[in-house]
């Protein structure tokens, strides 16, 4: 079922933020290095780090700084000293990074972090307070979300959640794909295969853009393709973006469990349908269905889910089903 090739199993490029490798590149000279992170994802991908304060000169130890609202715009300013305006090389520094993730497929961003922090970052005003409760994008971050829409991106920090770390790397081994695919070359046939191989996988996210995306699909070889292209690829991530729930997991089970109803006996179907029940409630993590399909399928082959990404969608070593 869906063997993975050569390519797949080399080692992806994620961007990161330099202190969650350990490099000491805090602003009190430290690092928040991540076990999980260093230990575990680095069998699989290839950090790229990057430290957007060090990188704008700013030194190691140095002041630290934070989001003001200033005038009515956000500004980067230090802590300690208010002229301290390090704004636009933030902002630059983000553009230049953007124009250098061509073979990046995913960014791991420090949480909190007023340069790299994805969301909720505390804003203070003129006066040095947080009372209002405001929240926003470390602005270096905020450069690479504008620029790079597409790109899978995630803060360290929320890879201890086990559904946000499975949807992260979903998403990232689906963005290398469609990237590799796009290399390639796209024609109509391919991208009809792309679809065909990810079917599952995308209704298990989101069933109204599985449809959208399956009605474009169908009319490939009729319109510009390059512009469909590019409406499928932001259509796809978008959609992946949405959590999966144990309803929609369960749907897709059954889907897949249809493929079966005429090589299964009376038991082996009542058992399956009791594991996918049993996870759809909450006591089975979504590896043992999972596990037993994959057993029926091997003794029962389909060639339309064999093809499926839905029952492979990452390494089995990286245990991400076993949580979830």
């Amino acid at each position: 079922m869906c063997e993975r090739t050569a390519d797949e199993r080399a080692r992806i490029k994620i961007g990161i933020s330099s202190c969650l490798l350990g490099q000491e590149v805090r602003f009190d000279g430290g690092h928040k290095r991540d076990a999980y992170i260093n230990g575990t994802l680095s069998h699989w991908f290839e950090f790229i780090p990057f430290c957007p304060e060090v990188a704008i000169g700013l030194g190691t130890p140095r002041e630290p700084i934070r989001i003001a609202r200033i005038a009515g715009e956000l500004r980067v300013i230090g802590v300690r000293t208010p002229g301290l305006d390090v704004t636009e090389g933030l902002r630059r520094y983000g553009d230049q990074v953007a124009d250098q993730l061509g073979e990046v497929r995913g960014y791991i961003l420090k949480k909190g972090s007023p340069s790299c922090g994805m969301e909720r970052v505390k804003v203070y005003d003129e006066q040095g307070s947080s009372a209002g409760g405001e929240k926003a994008a470390g602005l270096f971050a905020q450069r690479i979300l504008e620029r790079r829409p597409l790109l899978p991106v995630e803060e360290g920090g929320r890879l201890g959640d086990p559904v946000l770390r499975e949807n992260f790397i979903v998403r990232v081994f689906v963005f290398d794909r469609w990237q590799r695919l796009l290399a390639e070359g796209l024609t109509p046939g391919r991208l009809v295969d792309f679809h065909s191989d990810h079917k599952y996988l995308i209704m298990a996210h989101n069933q109204a853009a599985y449809r959208r995306l399956g009605q474009w699909v169908a009319g490939a070889g009729r319109g510009d393709l390059a512009a469909l292209a590019a409406d499928y690829g932001r259509e796809l991530m978008t959609a992946l973006q949405r959590r999966a729930t144990r309803r929609q997991h369960a749907n897709v089970l059954q889907h897949l469990m249809g493929y079966l109803k005429e090589a299964l006996d009376g038991e082996d179907r009542r058992e399956l349908v009791e594991m996918i029940d049993q996870y759809r409630l909450g006591r089975l993590p979504l590896i043992v269905p999972i596990v037993l399909l994959r057993h029926h399928f091997r003794r029962h082959p389909h060639p339309y889910i064999e093809r499926q990404y839905y029952l492979h969608p990452h390494p089995d070593e990286l245990m991400l089903r076993n949580l979830i």
